[in-house]
């Protein structure tokens, strides 16, 4: 039996549970009609990521990463416009995202218009999007490090990191089995950053009478 197709399933389901977490943010700005205590800048960068991919799925034709990152790009595309829309800060959220288009435009025109290439700029555009997952997937470090030292788990959402796990696990099975090391290398990360959330769980139980504030993944 072909184990590529349940794999392929897992990885979708997977990644989109991880996807969904950003959907209690959309419903906390139109509830409270605000953006406080909601961060920007990952929606900005998992954007990036999910196009990066996106991109790297059409050129492999990969149609789990073309599924995945096309669904991903356009929720985070809606996260930024509703943000933008309760954001008392317009110029600064429009600034960040002309930035974003820029960096777009610029990746756009060296992969496509400057290596000519196909095989070449499959392996350069996998290279750029495995550092960017990494350097995602390593960013919460930081906020693990205050965890141990006011030892709360509270800001931790329990259902995103057993997400995050699956999916990272999911997809570094998938990479392993296409032998692409460029989607297998950059999710065991996710896989050490998951489990070392299950220790950090494990070692200071969360407060079940408050709630999660729960942390991009």
């Amino acid at each position: 039996m072909d184990p590529l197709p349940l794999l392929s399933g897992a990885c979708i389901a997977c990644t989109l549970g991880m996807f969904a977490a950003g959907l209690t943010d959309l419903r906390q700005m139109f509830r409270t009609q605000s953006v406080e205590n909601i961060q920007f800048l990952p929606f900005l960068t998992t954007d990036i990521n999910n196009l990066s991919w996106l991109s790297y799925g059409c050129l492999k034709q990969d149609w789990t990463l073309i599924t995945v990152n096309a669904i991903g790009a356009a929720l985070q595309t809606l996260y930024i416009l509703v943000y933008f829309y309760f954001s008392p800060e317009k110029r600064r959220v429009l600034l960040q995202s002309a930035a974003l288009l820029g960096v777009l435009i610029l990746g756009y025109c060296y992969f496509n218009l400057l290596i000519p290439d196909v095989a070449v700029r499959l392996a350069r555009l996998g290279l750029f999007c495995s550092v960017f997952t990494i350097s995602m997937y390593l960013s919460p470090l930081a906020d693990l490090a205050k965890i141990i030292q006011t030892r709360s788990t509270r800001c931790l959402s329990f259902p995103l990191t057993v997400a995050t796990f699956l999916a990272s696990a999911s997809w570094t099975l998938y990479g392993f089995q296409l032998s692409d090391l460029y989607i297998m290398v950059p999710n065991i990360p996710g896989i050490v950053t998951s489990i070392l959330r299950f220790w950090l769980f494990w070692q200071f139980p969360p407060d079940h009478g408050k709630l999660y504030k729960p942390l991009q993944a």
